[in-house]
């Protein structure tokens, strides 16, 4: 029997695809699309800036109307004066107790607090540190400092922690507080003063709330962080033993959590410090003062010297808090020890109170302005040719051209190409938050100077990013390149963001390149450290897999590590960036002028406090719009996942 012959089907025919167009034709069109633009319509359509502008006139009036309202308006009678007499109250409470601890009384009680913190470690460094504020000769003003930062943080913890346990326990909460918080965090440290001088008038107590507005989105995230954490099966524990919500809170999750809230209070802290140096602006005391009369005098010594003793502080209040957020083990006598040393150690400060002077000794204090002055003196004398060469080269290869292409294109140039960079880069949401920050830029009439603004951040975070990069990627590769590096990038971090314009005014004295060396010095350890997190974070198990595919070192960190490393790549440049911008509008205080010289100007004379006021607002729109376009892109898909969808 012979089978029928088989029939083979006819090959069926793929449908043709579409030829795309490389990925790069777009970008490339788009750059000459602008550049066309710019050339063609080049000086039209700016916006010059003009310090007689309708709206700074209208802002001084409002300002007018408040001074004249002050004591008959309801709101001020009744909220405003009182959160005003509130804020006074707590600063003049724990002033008067610092005061009153005399300098031997606040050295046993630091040290104390250092022994029941850390032991005998952290208690000689609190010790020393405040010693060493008094041997810098500037006791009295740290002291104030010190009482300002106390009673800001006070305030915010007051207010932050219950805020944060809420959004801790309440989703819709968090939703409502995180865009809040987002918005209080990219906003420049010079933003906050405007208002408070409108509503609070100038000195400690308004100084107290700004400070306090500042330092408190550290507080609310980190508690809600930390009581989120706690384990589910704690808590159903609590509650299947009949333990009301209250109970459970007090009991389990407080308990639980407090490891974490304290690492909450150290970052409240740390931002109180980095804010209250400023608020000298705004009239309140402490060794702000000292630093600005300094650094308007280009008095390189004498600014340093109040610098170092708020880095003091900083540091001794920075170990003493991380110490107290490590979980210690031990039973009843280790903490009869603890305790038992701080008693010892504050009863001997105390004691000592009657027999030694009130004012701390002034044949213990050291002078060295003057020998800091001489190498100041030296530096500049010997290393002029290298510093000012890269300060010229840097003025004129970088800044002026690109300060020149910002401020002499149309508005609407501008405009537009910052609509399709965000939308490409983050979507169609960032674009349209960025385009509506420009145009409102645009309506406060500073354009020119926040174009200004814009191309030194630009510049300086190109720098920062690059060199941040640059260490990261070594200290991933290398345990001990990172040995070396971690213990810089800590004392970095510990340091106020005041103090980083002190060794840049030594070197390049007053100008836009120091704003940016200082903007660098600051935001660099934070990029480095995202950096080398995001590559130590690629799994073991890929690496080897591309070693054994015979992948070099190079084409391993080009092709699968930073590939992988995206998203700590892009929050490192989102956080680069907006610390840039907050450092470069301090800078305004050595000659970078823009935006942040306009806010300076309105607190100092009277009739500019509309421009300074605007020039605030105007911060606050440019943080937001590199936020959102930085932050977006960590949003979108890698081209390397939609590939692999």
């Amino acid at each position: 029997m012979v089978s029928a012959p088989v029939r083979v089907a006819p090959p069926v025919e793929a449908p043709a695809r579409a030829r795309r167009l490389p990925r790069w034709v777009a970008p490339v069109v788009g750059v000459v699309a602008v550049v066309v633009l710019y050339v063609a319509f080049r000086g039209k359509a700016v916006l010059p800036h003009d310090d007689d502008a309708t709206l700074f006139h209208w802002l001084n009036d409002a300002r007018d109307w408040v001074d004249a309202n002050r004591n008959s308006s309801p709101i001020f009678l009744y909220v405003v004066n009182y959160i005003r007499l509130g804020a006074a109250g707590v600063y003049d409470a724990i002033q008067a107790v610092l005061v009153a601890l005399g300098w031997p009384g606040l050295l046993g009680l630091a040290a104390g607090l250092g022994w029941l913190a850390g032991g005998w470690r952290i208690a000689l460094v609190s010790f020393a540190g405040f010693a060493g504020v008094g041997v810098l000769g500037f006791w009295e003003a740290s002291v104030e400092t010190l009482a300002l930062t106390l009673s800001s943080v006070v305030l915010s913890l007051l207010f932050g922690i219950p805020l944060g346990i809420w959004a801790g326990r309440s989703p819709r909460v968090r939703r409502i507080v995180t865009p809040v918080l987002d918005v209080m965090q990219i906003m420049p440290t010079f933003s906050y003063l405007s208002p408070m001088v409108l509503l609070f008038l100038i000195g400690p107590a308004s100084a107290t709330i700004a400070t306090m507005i500042y330092a408190m989105p550290p507080a609310i995230r980190i508690t809600a962080m930390a009581i989120e954490r706690v384990s589910g099966v704690a808590v159903e524990a609590s509650e299947s033993l009949g333990a009301t919500g209250w109970q459970t809170l007090g009991k389990v999750r407080l308990p639980l959590a407090l490891n974490t809230i304290m690492l909450g209070v150290n970052q409240t802290i740390a931002a109180a410090l980095s804010m209250v140096p400023l608020t000298a602006l705004i009239a309140a005391p402490g060794l702000g003062e000292d630093l600005l009369r300094a650094l308007a005098r280009v008095n390189v010594g004498a600014a340093l010297v109040p610098g170092v003793a708020i880095v003091l502080i900083a540091i001794v209040l920075d170990r003493m808090t991380r110490a107290a957020a490590q979980r210690r083990e031990g039973g009843t006598r280790a903490r009869a020890v603890r305790w038992g040393g701080f008693a010892v150690l504050t009863a001997a400060g105390l004691a000592l109170l009657p027999v030694l002077a009130q004012d701390f000794p002034e044949q213990w204090e050291v002078q060295i302005v003057r020998p800091i002055n001489d190498v100041v003196d030296w530096i500049e004398a010997h290393w002029y040719t290298f510093t000012g060469f890269l300060n010229d080269a840097v003025a004129y290869g970088l800044l002026n051209p690109l300060q020149d292409v910002l401020t002499s294109a149309p508005w609407w140039l501008v405009t537009a190409a910052v609509l399709v960079f965000a939308w490409r880069v983050s979507g169609m949401a960032a674009g349209l938050v960025a385009t509506a920050c420009l145009l409102c830029v645009a309506a406060l009439q500073l354009w020119e100077h926040a174009m200004e603004t814009l191309t030194l951040v630009l510049v300086a975070s190109v720098i920062t990013i690059a060199v941040g990069l640059a260490l990261g990627v070594a200290a991933a590769r290398s345990r001990w390149f990172a040995a070396g590096l971690r213990p810089l990038l800590d004392a970095a971090q510990t340091m106020p963001s005041f103090s980083y314009l002190l060794p840049a005014v030594a070197l390049f004295g007053n100008g836009r390149f120091t704003a940016i060396t200082a903007s660098f010095i600051y935001a660099v350890p934070v990029v480095a450290r995202l950096v080398e997190d995001g590559l130590r974070a690629v799994p073991g198990t890929v690496v080897e897999a591309a070693r054994s595919a015979g992948s070099t070192d190079r084409q391993l960190l080009w092709k699968v590590q930073l590939p992988m490393a995206r998203g700590s790549l892009l929050l490192a440049a989102n956080q680069g960036i907006v610390m840039t911008l907050a450092m470069v509008v301090i800078g305004a205080l050595v000659g970078a002028g823009a935006l942040g010289y306009d806010v300076v100007a309105g607190f100092a004379q009277q009739e500019d406090y509309g421009k300074g006021l605007a020039a605030g607002v105007a911060l606050v729109l440019l943080g937001v719009m590199l936020d959102r376009i930085t932050q977006g892109a960590n949003g979108r898909r890698s081209p390397h996942k939609k590939r692999n969808a």
